[in-house]
């Protein structure tokens, strides 16, 4: 992330989820807002990102958010209501949000919420009142800081996604963001996803990762930390989760890309895992 930038890499995958929904029918994520938020001039890259060749990776964007919201549902049938996106993006939750008492809390740089505001207006796509922008400049508060100043009651538990977020952070960054949630009172959890270490990756694993890194390397947002599954789960029960679970693409596949016609599924090159867990 450059300062006083958007995200470049938030674009990307809002491509990435509107392409599933048009190329992949039925779409794991059925997502109406991505296609008129990213608006128009983007049709080359909607075209490149529909190519078969693709597949895979759009397949894995939005199976990362139906997950989490999934787990959220849980969440919410458990009396949760806060749901708080931390690194945004152009996540479109808010705007598909069919819970009118669950308070929806965007955390991102300023500079990328004021961009995704402008897409927003462009596209006529109006904010529900229930939903909250958190702006959060690192360099001036922390993450709690700009929780508690955008109206998150730290007495109610509150459910986080944190999707594409994990492999650009430091580990005390990691780290203080799981302090943070871990907070609020029990029933509050999280889904997040993260890459595996590179030099454990097979040789077309390795191949696809130097591919991708390289990509968002250009693009100012460099990949930085990598975990093992058995690292995650010490780092979670370190900070006091439990129910710990973690889906890489067999369990994903299972759940999600079963008996397909279009034989749509993950692929077993894939190079990360999502993980959730509950205070």
């Amino acid at each position: 992330m450059q300062a006083g930038k958007p995200s470049r890499t938030a674009l990307r995958v809002a491509i990435r989820r509107a392409a599933h929904r048009i190329a992949d029918p039925p779409p794991v994520l059925d997502d109406p807002i991505a296609l008129r938020l990213i608006g128009p001039g983007h049709e080359n890259d909607l075209e490149r990102a529909m190519h078969p060749v693709g597949r895979d990776f759009r397949a894995f964007m939005a199976v990362r958010s139906r997950f989490a919201e999934d787990h959220l549902a849980q969440a919410i049938a458990a009396g949760v209501h806060q749901y708080i996106i931390l690194g945004a993006g152009l996540d479109t939750f808010a705007y598909r949000n069919p819970s009118p008492h669950l308070s929806v809390f965007e955390v991102d740089f300023p500079a990328t919420q004021q961009w995704k505001r402008s897409l927003l207006a462009d596209a006529q796509i109006p904010i529900p009142t229930n939903l909250t922008f958190a702006p959060l400049d690192f360099e001036h508060k922390t993450l709690a800081e700009s929780l508690r100043e955008s109206g998150v009651d730290f007495a109610a538990p509150a459910y986080f996604s944190w999707l594409g977020v994990v492999p650009y952070l430091t580990l005390d960054a990691f780290r203080a963001t799981l302090a943070t949630v871990a907070k609020l009172p029990p029933g509050s959890g999280l889904t997040f996803d993260y890459g595996f270490l590179p030099d454990s990756l097979s040789p077309p694993r390795r191949a696809i990762f130097d591919r991708l890194a390289a990509r968002v390397a250009a693009a100012g947002e460099p990949f930085q930390l990598f975990f093992t599954p058995q690292q995650v789960d010490t780092e979670l029960r370190n900070r006091g989760f439990h129910r710990i679970e973690q889906a890489d693409h067999e369990a994903l596949n299972a759940l999600y890309f079963h008996n397909r016609a279009d034989g749509l599924k993950l692929s077993p090159v894939g190079i990360g895992m999502l993980a959730t867990a509950w205070i």
